[in-house]
């Protein structure tokens, strides 16, 4: 604990020498009034999913106490399109676990994030954010464990093309300077995000690169270590917060959008989940690294409801010109090992008896580290138009339903794949699997079918997944199957879209 405060990018837990988690009103007065912070940040996920902002100047040390006490009301019905003008005032108060000082503000800063809370002082129950608290808490309440989570944030970077050192177009993984022309931009962003609280993992460029009409397209990817999963949803929100604005501030263009033009590679938000214990052990391995019953019976609903969950995932025309086959994106309900085709991949897990930092390395040792805590699934069908709150909400459902089924080891072991799927010889095997909704409004009907799994426990209201409902089979339908075949009208839905 002590080693990652000392650590820690955050300048508030760097002052205060304390985990976000332990801080207090008094710890926020105290960093405050000795940091030198004139202004003040509430900051919040609407309907939208784009984080909101209320800014507020510190008067004096009574306001300062009634602003972190009692918060603000706010305008619900400008947030959040189920809440009606007559009834439009909510609450919203800081969580001082989220503060940090934020890094593009010309005044000294301290920002939070908020919760909703309504008339009465209740927490609003279709808030994201309460959302996902209560996903997390009946995920625990049924399985006696915690739901962690990560995710890896796909973005194009749209600038001039400069027409030096051109990249292969499609080949950009892992790409370096000079044929990546935003890693700086990148590292930048991480050092931002980590000052926000962000636990990074690591950063590289993606797949997707390309020139058009004198403009570079080159996408990158950010990823999280696993956190408990209110935390993920947390990180990842403030992370695009992040990325688009250090992008506005360098006069780049970004988009999180899931597919911008045909033939190039497309932006998802795969996230990786992992079940631990309430000591935090890793509980998706067997003592041998092999994977457990635990992880499969995880799986097992991930399976059963991953056509619903595309609802939370998939939220715009846009994102199932994305799900289509060989493109490294998921169509059928399977997964495997290691196999980039399938729904929810089990990555290469560290199970290898070998020291390998050893054989590189001679005279060191890398065996005495326990990797049996690196384990995860991933599942890859969502995008960059998540909410992510929703998003991680619909997952621990799917996980919990998992151990709700009496034939969850069976699903389990009926929808492994090991293949190729979409290898002609596969044809049949491909046949018998479920298939992810094409289009919006086969979600919207995925969603409708299986709603009272994600209702029960009270997890999303009625209102809520009506509303999620209701935006699906909004869309235009014909337009968007017409964009398939049409590059031109496809342009014009992801000009729509791109900053979804």
């Amino acid at each position: 604990m002590n080693a990652q405060i000392a650590m820690s990018k955050n300048a508030v837990v760097s002052y205060l020498q304390k985990m976000p988690r332990q801080f207090t009103k008094a710890d926020i007065v105290d960093f405050i009034t000795n940091n030198g912070i004139e202004m003040v940040n509430f900051m919040y996920p609407a309907g939208d999913g784009r984080l909101k902002t209320l800014n507020f100047v510190i008067n004096n040390l009574e306001y300062l106490e009634t602003i972190l006490s009692l918060g603000e009301r706010v305008d619900g019905s400008s947030l959040f399109p189920f809440i009606s003008a007559g009834s439009s005032d909510l609450y919203v108060l800081p969580r001082f676990s989220t503060a940090f000082v934020d890094p593009f503000a010309t005044i000294p800063t301290l920002t939070m994030l908020c919760s909703f809370f309504d008339k009465d002082g209740n927490p609003l129950e279709s808030a994201p954010e309460y959302t996902l608290h209560k996903a997390c808490s009946e995920f625990t309440r049924v399985t006696g464990y915690r739901f962690q989570a990560m995710g890896e944030l796909e973005y194009y970077v749209i600038a001039p093309d400069s027409g030096q050192f051109p990249a292969d177009d499609q080949h950009g993984y892992h790409e370096s300077a000079p044929f990546a022309k935003f890693g700086n931009f990148r590292t930048r962003c991480m050092s931002y995000i980590a000052a926000t609280g962000g636990q990074i993992k690591y950063g590289h460029s993606e797949v997707g690169n390309f020139t058009l009409d004198g403009t570079n397209y080159e996408q990158n990817e950010i990823e999280f270590l696993p956190v408990d999963a209110e935390d993920a949803a947390d990180q990842l929100a403030l992370a695009k917060w992040v990325i688009r604005n250090l992008a506005h501030q360098e006069g780049y263009d970004v988009t999180f959008a899931p597919k911008i033009t045909t033939g190039k590679a497309g932006s998802g938000l795969h996230i990786h989940m992992r079940i631990v214990d309430k000591d935090g052990h890793n509980m998706m391995v067997n003592p041998d690294g092999s994977l457990s019953d635990v992880a499969r019976r995880g799986i097992a609903g991930l399976m059963d409801l991953a056509p619903a969950i595309t609802a939370f995932g998939n939220t715009n025309p846009t994102s199932y010109f994305r799900l289509v086959p060989h493109q490294e994106a998921p169509t059928n309900v399977c997964w495997g090992d290691r196999n980039r085709s399938v729904l929810v991949r089990v990555p290469l897990g560290w199970n290898t008896k070998r020291d390998m930092c050893a054989v590189v390395n001679p005279g060191s040792t890398g065996a005495d580290i326990d990797a049996s805590a690196k384990q995860t699934v991933e599942i890859r069908s969502a995008d960059g138009s998540a909410d992510v709150y929703q998003l991680l909400a619909g997952l621990a459902v799917a996980l919990r339903h998992g151990f709700e089924m009496a034939d969850a080891l069976e699903v389990a072991s009926r929808c492994y794949v090991d293949v190729n799927i979409h290898a002609p010889e596969n044809a049949q095997r491909l046949n018998s699997l479920a298939q992810l909704p094409v289009n919006c409004a086969d979600s919207a009907s995925c969603l409708d079918k299986s709603r009272k799994i994600f209702e029960e426990g009270g997890v999303f209201s009625a209102g809520m997944i009506d509303g999620i409902i209701a935006r699906l089979r909004s869309y235009d339908q014909a337009e968007a199957d017409a964009a398939l075949t049409d590059p031109h009208k496809m342009l014009v839905l992801v000009k729509r879209y791109l900053h979804c």
